[in-house]
């Protein structure tokens, strides 16, 4: 009997037998046949051999493990420097044989332009057009018939200051320097000054007139610079350059810059003259500003002496050289009037049109101005200040339509003025000098009132001398003051210092006032203007302290009262087109909401002044061209009396205004002295806004409107109380009277020092008999 098996042991569970699906298994399962890879066909037994045979083998290579398989430290650092080497190899491939295959292909497929073919597109004159598209005049470069200067005509002193101020590598760089690149990003990046630009590049620069901040055109602007160092020497490039680079004054190149500010050929510039030129490449635009002249001047004299072109004493001994008058330097005839120009091409540089693109696009400009608004201005201006005994008057007109914001006249005094050398000279821009507004600036002070929900109906003490801590304020006379139940619409009628000076620090603050101001387009410094709102101090409510306007910005903030509460930015150009007849620049006349965040709200704040300053027109002895209603407002300044001045210079003052409009046209007309001066008018009388300023926007009014369709004004709901009816609209019985509001501190003030005697700032005139006496003079630092 043969023997047993022995059976499975206890527990044992046999394996599940593997069958197609859908087929019970009818006999015992089958064995699957063995591969010959089992180790029982090579005569060992799983686990026998293999892990000797690792052991003395090794791990497996890197490229037989699988996932999860532990390297060595040699296999991992194997396998990180392998995958170094070919990120090294794409990045070399991306960034140095791809960029420099283009850089070939860039530099084979571009020309660099002669200074000759440059000079040429320069060169064109600018058209200036009136509104109508009459023609005004032409603007053109003082290099218009320059010539192109060879290498032995620019004398070494003038290349070696552009070298030292623009590119200090110039000798030695291929066209570009990567280090001033990085140098220009890091400026960028921390907010420092400073370009990467070579003298090459900025000749490409200028060249092709593509300044555009993209990749292709500074791709294409190192390819050119760098076949430009291959192609041409040193003192050609440099020489390149100074023919073709702006410096100012309309002068293209070295040879017309030379005779613009020193009226001198560029051969005869010495070395001081030279850095001044040199210093003034970067902001061309400035040259007839003394401070930055200077401080270019001194930028490029200490790289001169930094770079060994000139030495320790000629830098020691160097004196600015001051240009000769703007007035000497070339002139074309037929140019239009140049403190308009000058209004024209700011404006343009503000919407890219630059003044060193601004005579090489063969530009028509045209401007905002009305012929016969312009006309009207300058007779009416002649005809104010005819007869004028006081040499020392100045004036200036601006008017402004309120329904598109353009200047329609500017009239800001002569071009040139004989200074105290009896040498003509360049003029300042009155119209755009900032001076005190006196009580013109009173129509901000209700703004900022009827903005709480106050009303003209509303009423306040109106009394004369009435303290405001220690500090007397008065009003002009009999005719300024009202009762102490006085409406502020009778207190703009009459001027009435009390009261807004009473409105302004109790209720609105002078904050608000300023806000105001500037919501109707006044441009502060902040703003890109020259005029300032001191809101530190409640000087601001009777426009003096340190409150200045400039009269095209009281034209322009009128204008949005005649507007109905809409401000619209006030502009010189209606639109610019180029050679080729495109439009290089359109100005946009939308305008937004002024006092509110919607137009019926500013439109009702807006109505209610007009409504205050209607009465003012006849209150002040002015006449409104016939079917047209005016509104408005006069202002005085008075002046600062000094040690030793007689005592009838306390009454004497030194600014004077009128600004008013009718719903098509807002005119503010200025009349004044430089600085503090004690003016008077033809019969030795103090001046008052209602004394040439009032007569001379008057004139304006008549003889532009003439023959203009009849305007009336809107009419809308008053703002607050509606109790008492709007003031009457008679006029005083003195035909001179004005404001004189003063103020008297009776206590020592920051404005009044307890070592000076007491003083009383003064205040805006508009309305109002003199007073018959001052009882303290005023002080200079406590003018209001």
């Amino acid at each position: 009997m043969p023997p047993r098996r022995p059976g499975p042991p206890p527990g044992y569970r046999p394996p599940p037998q593997q069958r197609p699906p859908g087929r019970p298994m009818t006999g015992p399962p089958t064995r699957e046949p063995e591969l010959m890879t089992h180790h029982v066909h090579n005569g060992t037994e799983p686990g026998e051999f293999e892990p000797r045979q690792r052991r003395m083998e090794g791990p497996p290579p890197e490229s037989e493990a699988g996932p999860g398989a532990e390297l060595t430290p040699a296999q991992r650092k194997k396998r990180r420097w392998r995958r170094i080497r070919r990120t090294a190899y794409v990045a070399f491939g991306l960034f140095v044989i791809v960029p420099s295959i283009a850089f070939v292909i860039t530099y084979f497929s571009v020309d660099v332009p002669s200074p000759t073919d440059v000079a040429r597109s320069q060169s064109q004159a600018v058209t200036y057009l009136y509104a109508d598209g009459s023609e005004m005049g032409k603007d053109s470069p003082s290099g218009t018939n320059r010539q192109i200067l060879g290498p032995d005509q620019i004398p070494e002193v003038m290349k070696h200051a552009a070298i030292a101020t623009e590119d200090s590598t110039f000798e030695t760089n291929s066209g570009f320097d990567f280090t001033a690149i990085l140098r220009a990003v890091y400026n960028q990046v921390t907010g420092g000054d400073g370009g990467g630009s070579t003298i090459s590049q900025q000749y490409i620069k200028k060249a092709t007139d593509n300044d555009a901040p993209t990749l292709t055109r500074k791709w294409t602007e190192l390819a050119k610079s760098f076949k430009m160092n291959q192609t041409f020497e040193k003192k050609d490039i440099i020489t390149a350059y100074l023919n073709i680079i702006y410096f100012g004054r309309g002068a293209y190149g070295v040879g017309a810059a030379s005779q613009a500010f020193f009226h001198k050929d560029a051969a005869q510039l010495n070395y001081s003259e030279a850095a001044l030129l040199a210093g003034l490449i970067q902001q061309p635009g400035r040259s007839e500003q003394d401070k930055v002249a200077r401080d270019r001047w001194t930028t490029a004299i200490d790289r001169m002496r930094q770079n060994n072109y000139i030495t320790a004493a000629e830098r020691q001994s160097a004196q600015f050289p001051v240009p000769i008058p703007l007035s000497q330097s070339k002139q074309q005839s037929g140019a239009p009037n140049r403190l308009l120009a000058v209004q024209v091409r700011d404006e343009l540089a503000a919407q890219g049109i630059t003044e060193d693109k601004y005579y090489s696009g063969g530009y028509k400009v045209q401007t905002t101005i009305d012929p016969k608004a312009q006309q009207a201005a300058e007779q009416a201006v002649k005809e104010g200040m005819q007869g004028q005994t006081d040499d020392r008057l100045l004036s200036a007109l601006v008017a402004v339509d309120p329904k598109t914001g353009g200047v329609l006249a500017y009239y800001g005094g002569p071009e040139t003025v004989k200074g105290s050398d009896g040498e003509e000279k360049a003029a300042p821009d009155r119209a755009n000098q900032p001076r005190n507004p006196g009580s013109s600036m009173k129509p901000f002070d209700l703004v900022a009132y009827l903005k709480m929900g106050k009303g003209i109906n509303d009423t306040f003490d109106g009394t004369d001398n009435r303290v405001f801590d220690n500090r007397t304020v008065r009003n002009a006379g009999p005719d300024s003051s009202c009762s102490q139940q006085c409406t502020v619409a009778e207190a703009m009628k009459r001027s009435a210092n009390t009261v807004f000076y009473d409105m302004v620090m109790n209720k609105t603050h002078p904050g608000p006032v300023g806000t105001a101001a500037k919501e109707a387009g006044i441009r502060t410094k902040a703003e890109g203007g020259q005029s300032v709102l001191f809101t530190d101090d409640n000087n601001i409510s009777l426009g003096g302290g340190k409150t200045e306007v400039s009269p095209v910005d009281m034209a322009s903030a009128y204008a949005t009262f005649a507007a109905d509460g809409v401000q619209r930015d006030r502009h010189f150009v209606v639109k610019v087109v180029n050679s080729q007849n495109e439009t290089a620049y359109e100005a946009k006349t939308s305008g937004k909401a002024a006092f509110a965040s919607d137009n019926e709200k500013s439109k009702q704040i807006a109505g209610n002044v007009t409504t205050a300053l209607k009465p003012v027109i006849q209150f002040s002895h002015l006449a409104c061209p016939p079917g047209h209603e005016c509104a408005g407002k006069t202002g005085t300044q008075q002046y600062a009396p000094q040690p030793g001045d007689p005592a009838s210079a306390a009454n004497a003052n030194a600014q004077t205004w009128m600004v008013g409009y009718t719903p098509s046209l807002s005119a503010a007309v200025w009349v004044g002295g430089d600085g503090n001066i004690a003016l008077h008018d033809k019969k030795n009388q103090p001046l008052y806004g209602s004394t040439v300023a009032g007569p001379t926007w008057a004139k304006f009014m008549q003889l532009y409107l003439a023959g203009k369709p009849p305007e009336k004004f809107g009419t809308v709901k008053l703002i607050g109380e509606q109790a008492p009816p709007p003031p009457s609209t008679s006029a005083s019985k003195d035909p001179d009277d004005d404001d004189r509001p003063t103020t008297t501190p009776t206590a020592p003030t920051e404005s009044s020092p307890s070592h000076t005697r007491p003083s009383r700032p003064s205040h805006s005139r508009t309305h109002g008999r003199p007073p018959t006496s001052f009882p303290f003079p005023t002080e200079e630092g406590d003018d209001t």
